[in-house]
């Protein structure tokens, strides 16, 4: 999968701009608030419809404009395909090939990116929410049944919590209608743990070797599904969904005296062992930091296995953050395997003699210019 070139109208800081971009590294490269990272959040939002750092569709759209567009040819297996989104006061538009898709979930994984940033450094060493939101980000890639079943959930987890707090307040006393919304919740919400624990499971063969080999073997990288529910509770989807249950009934008081569900798929977490050790709590940021890299590039393989395609690796400013012994195993990885496009305010830091043949855009005030 190879993103060939990107159009961009009225988006962030670009006002018209049309790249064409190598199969291999592409650099982007510029001072800092050049729009370096709103042309990596274009082709982002292009990907999953959505952007990694706001949630609000008008810090998107240029300002002064009404709307913005986003237009994409991607080249895959079995042909181009043409993707466009189209951002604008009702809401966004995404079409394929210039078909608009009724559903979101029908458009994302047309394109398939991995997004590696400073941030996501502290997945390890951070709150529970982003790594809830890292599975389901990347996992909602790999399979549609995933992203069908966690916007499902999303819904009947809200009017359950509505609910709870109707329950919490007097507002009403139904009971009967409380066990149907949890019925609702445990259904998908035990399709949504059982697929993470077993993309989990194929993530961690990937990452151990990764890691391993970072680490010359010295350390084992492991992971572990943090729930509620007893190991023995998770061996199959039937099997979660009637714990999910149990905790619902066995609760109902608590969750009503608190209005909130505290229980399912939202509440759960990933922890990553090295050497039997909780890398969050006791891990060095030397081993949080090779953890998280070894984590990323295993989601290229992982991506290509579960897709037959490999995804578009998007590495903002990333390589700063990294020492020479890591940014070069990175970009040993990515070589000539990935498409990449690179973030960065000079070239200086960077490997130059790991890198073949990169694309350089010089990036100023939402204007670019190809380095010949």
């Amino acid at each position: 999968m190879k993103l060939k070139e990107i159009e961009l109208h009225h988006f962030r800081n670009y006002d018209d701009v049309n790249m064409q971009f190598s199969p291999g590294i592409n650099v982007l490269l510029g001072n800092n608030a050049q729009g370096k990272t709103n042309m990596l959040e274009a082709i982002y939002v292009l990907a999953l419809t959505r952007s990694h750092r706001t949630s609000n569709n008008r810090d998107l759209i240029e300002w002064q404009s009404e709307a913005a567009q986003i237009y994409g040819n991607v080249a895959k297996r079995l042909g181009d395909t043409k993707l466009e989104i189209d951002l604008g006061k009702k809401g966004k538009r995404a079409k394929v090939n210039h078909l608009e898709q009724a559903k979101l979930s029908s458009y994302v994984g047309e394109l398939n990116v991995i997004l590696f940033a400073p941030e996501d450094l502290s997945i390890v060493k951070g709150s529970p929410s982003v790594r809830r939101r890292f599975m389901d980000m990347e996992f909602g890639q790999m399979s549609n049944q995933y992203l069908y079943d966690n916007a499902q959930y999303r819904k009947i987890l809200k009017q359950r919590n509505n609910y709870l707090k109707k329950l919490q307040m007097k507002e009403a006393s139904d009971q009967l209608y409380l066990e149907v919304l949890s019925d609702q919740l445990a259904a998908y919400g035990s399709k949504i743990i059982f697929q993470r624990i077993d993309l989990l499971k194929k993530l961690e063969g990937w990452a151990a070797d990764i890691h391993a080999e970072i680490s010359q073997d010295k350390e084992k990288l492991q992971f572990k599904y943090a729930c509620a529910l007893k190991k023995k509770q998770l061996s199959d989807v039937d099997s979660i969904y009637n714990g999910l249950l149990s905790l619902y009934t066995d609760n109902r008081d608590k969750e009503i005296r608190q209005g909130n569900s505290l229980y399912g798929p939202h509440r759960d977490d990933l922890q990553f062992i090295i050497n039997k050790k909780d890398v969050s709590t006791f891990g060095s940021q030397g081993q949080q930091r090779t953890s998280a890299l070894s984590v990323k590039l295993a989601e290229i393989d992982l991506m290509k296995e579960e897709t037959h395609e490999y995804p578009i690796l998007l590495l903002d400013d990333v390589l700063s953050e990294l020492d020479d012994s890591r940014q070069t195993h990175l970009l040993k990885s990515i070589q000539d395997k990935v498409q990449t496009f690179l973030t960065t305010t000079s070239l200086s830091g960077i490997a130059r003699e790991l890198i073949s043949d990169p694309k350089i855009f010089n990036i100023e005030s939402g204007t670019v210019s190809e380095e010949k």
